[in-house]
């Protein structure tokens, strides 16, 4: 599981997330950049990455500045946990779950309706995600979403799958 299944894992986060060109994502912990260069260059988003880290600043930006996408991309330093993600059409999210607790109040406060969150490793206790990828360990949520957990989720999947089997016949 090298960088290959990193970079494998960010497509498949923005694939579910369905981010189209255009859109903006916030990714939260922005660290080397790779997340705002796979947005801008194979999603056609624009980018912004927050970072707290100087140093993961710096390397971010250099990779923005050489990978020819200054216009679609910035980083910001500062703490995720205090950032305004107001303007986020996605928010991508790489976290710890005690991590996630402490975003979950901002984000309900500040996304809007429609708006999506993909987190990868976490999920968001008290949400329902819209979907998950359970190979790759990422959950989709779209705002607001409605209570629950993943495990409702897989019950819900579980009892729809079931019902389509009757409809059809099998």
């Amino acid at each position: 599981m090298g960088p290959d299944w990193a970079s494998r894992r960010i497509r498949r986060a923005l694939q579910l997330a369905c981010l189209r060109p255009g859109e903006v994502l916030y990714d939260l912990g922005a660290g080397d950049g790779r997340v705002l260069d796979i947005t801008c260059r194979e999603f056609g988003a624009r980018a912004v990455g927050i970072e707290i880290s100087p140093m993961h600043c710096v390397i971010a930006r250099l990779g923005i500045w050489f990978s020819g996408e200054g216009e679609r991309a910035k980083v910001i330093q500062g703490d995720f946990l205090r950032a305004d993600v107001s303007g986020a059409d996605v928010v991508f999210a790489y976290l710890l779950r005690e991590q996630a607790a402490g975003l979950r109040p901002r984000l309900e406060s500040q996304l809007r309706p429609g708006a999506r969150v993909v987190a990868v490793s976490a999920d968001f206790e008290g949400w329902e995600p819209a979907a998950f990828d359970e190979e790759a360990l990422v959950f989709l949520y779209r705002m607001p979403p409605p209570p629950g957990s993943v495990e409702s989720f897989l019950a819900r999947s579980s009892e729809d799958a079931r019902n389509e089997g009757q409809l059809s016949g099998r």
